[in-house]
């Protein structure tokens, strides 16, 4: 396989470009029946398949006059994966990353099942970014994602059920989210900790994605350049909220929010694509 194709993926430079210099929008889903769900939204559909199941989606979203490159791909769950499907699409081109996925509530008196959160940064409980920067380092959400999410919900009807604020990236779901075994009392006080400090949900992906993007992106410029910045990596995430510490969301909820949370991704990658190009 040729030095420039992604290992894993099995895809080359020419999969990602498109958007003039910015290369394609990336949806990112853990489940790749997910990443089919969204790719039903693309018109000009490619099928790049993969004997991993990473089968990677392209298409273009249109809205009015603006016509957006865009793929999906199944990232698989939990940072250790992410990380390996983020990084060959870095290496490769990809710029633009937008995790669409499904979350644990901690707030549950305010953030219910089939809410929406938009992460503005994440607490970095987990092993994998440590191989990119210490712990000081914060994991942040890339601004413009966060306003063309912000955006996209408003535009979907979808303000009252959305949240923005900070989330929570774990290791482990049975353990640190719902506490079993002999660490059962040191888990339960650090997720009620986050809780009170007003962490809106638990996942399992953006720290790292959100660290992946810092290490790879050559952002430096002033406000007045940077959405024009094609060199920027701009990751953000959204959630539909499917469980809370009492456990999972019915299945038809579930696929109910999902389904919101991906029409929520799509209109923020044209929103995105409309403030880049003006």
């Amino acid at each position: 396989m040729s030095e420039n194709m992604a290992h894993h993926l099995q895809i080359g430079p020419e999969d990602v470009a498109g958007n003039g210099d910015r290369g394609r929008f990336f949806l990112l889903p853990g489940s790749p029946a997910r990443a089919r769900r969204i790719a039903d939204h693309f018109s000009d559909l490619v099928v790049r398949e993969n004997t991993r199941r990473h089968d990677v989606y392209l298409g273009t979203l249109q809205d009015g006059d603006l016509e957006v490159d865009v793929a999906t791909v199944g990232t698989g769950m939990g940072c250790p994966s992410i990380g390996i499907v983020v990084t060959e699409l870095l290496r490769i081109g990809a710029r633009r990353l937008l995790r669409v996925g499904t979350a644990g509530s901690l707030q549950p008196d305010h953030v219910h099942l089939g809410d929406l959160v938009v992460a503005t940064a994440a607490v970095r409980d987990e092993g994998t970014s440590d191989a990119l920067a210490p712990r000081d380092v914060p994991a942040v959400a890339h601004p413009d994602w966060i306003a063309a999410l912000a955006a996209a919900a408003r535009r979907r009807g979808e303000a009252a059920h959305t949240f923005l604020g900070v989330v929570h990236t774990k290791d482990s779901m049975y353990g640190r989210e719902f506490p079993d075994g002999p660490l059962f009392e040191q888990n339960a006080s650090y997720m009620a900790m986050l809780r009170g400090l007003g962490v809106l949900a638990t996942e399992m992906e953006s720290s790292h994605l959100f660290m992946l993007a810092a290490v790879h992106s050559a952002n430096i410029t002033p406000l007045a350049e940077c959405s024009a910045s094609a060199a920027a990596v701009k990751a953000g995430a959204v959630y539909a909220i499917v469980g809370t510490e009492e456990g999972f969301a019915p299945a038809d909820l579930a696929r109910a929010v999902e389904e919101r949370m991906i029409q929520v991704g799509i209109t923020a990658a044209i929103e995105l694509a409309r403030m880049e190009l003006g």
